[in-house]
């Protein structure tokens, strides 16, 4: 686990869950994507942890999916992309339900799925020099098991204006889209997570946790039914030329055909 993530949990029971692939941008592959479905679980159970803050070790938060294990999907059976499509669902289901606050620190940038880690914490506070995309389009790609998250989070109207666009925007934009609740510059961040943690600190561990539940069974419904379908949609997507072409080109260093 230490090869893709770390957790540290200090005295008061606050864990850390670091994204630790600086080197490829924190962007998740098959073991990060095992790795965080783990830590939910671990996180979820320890009932020394009160709250737990994510973020990514370097210079940006997650690049998202890990191109070289998408390029590899295309070599895949069909059961096997729905198998790996399933992985990455149920791994963010997992963080979305983690029984525990989930505070997010957004270090820097987050591409793709990397705003789907976003969208899965209760609250996220970002650097004011990050920025921010839903690449898949431009490489002919769709977001699909990160949508439901995205879209409890934003709302239809707000993820329309970036969700199919591969547009870049910055922390300020992403705060008025509810991505983040606040955007500070680097230095003021801890401070401003901190300042996140702190009052769960006096709270029921217990309360919040059926807070957090039952806030999250009267939000929209995230359930097996949803994730297979969001799944299919992505291994679907894997299947076309378009995507072949995307990802093809992104390796090659060239323009898409399609663009």
């Amino acid at each position: 686990m230490d090869d893709t993530i770390r957790i540290d949990t200090d005295e008061r029971g606050v864990a850390t869950l670091t994204l630790a692939r600086p080197e490829r941008h924190n962007a998740m592959d098959a073991a990060m994507i095992r790795d965080l479905r783990e830590a939910a679980g671990r996180l979820g159970g320890d009932p020394a942890v009160r709250v737990a803050v994510l973020t990514g070790e370097g210079r940006s938060f997650s690049a998202g999916a890990d191109l070289n294990w998408m390029k590899a999907q295309f070599a895949a059976s069909r059961d096997e992309r729905m198998a790996e499509a399933m992985h990455l669902a149920r791994m963010l289901k997992a963080l979305n339900e983690l029984p525990k606050p989930l505070i997010g620190r957004i270090n820097g940038q987050a591409f793709g799925g990397g705003l789907g880690l976003i969208s899965v914490c209760d609250v996220a506070i970002g650097s004011d020099a990050a920025r921010f995309a839903f690449t898949e389009a431009k490489l002919g790609l769709i977001p699909a098991t990160i949508s439901p998250y995205v879209l409890a989070r934003m709302g239809e109207g707000r993820a329309r204006r970036v969700f199919m666009s591969a547009r870049l925007f910055d922390a300020a934009e992403a705060v008025g889209l509810g991505l983040l609740a606040r955007a500070v510059p680097a230095d003021d961040l801890d401070a401003a997570v901190a300042a996140e943690v702190a009052p769960y600190l006096a709270c029921s561990p217990a309360a919040v946790a059926a807070s957090k539940a039952l806030a999250r069974s009267l939000g929209p419904v995230i359930d097996e039914a949803t994730l297979d379908a969001t799944a299919r949609r992505l291994a679907d997507t894997w299947e076309t030329a378009d995507a072949r072409e995307g990802v093809g080109a992104f390796f090659d260093r060239r323009p898409a055909a399609f663009t």
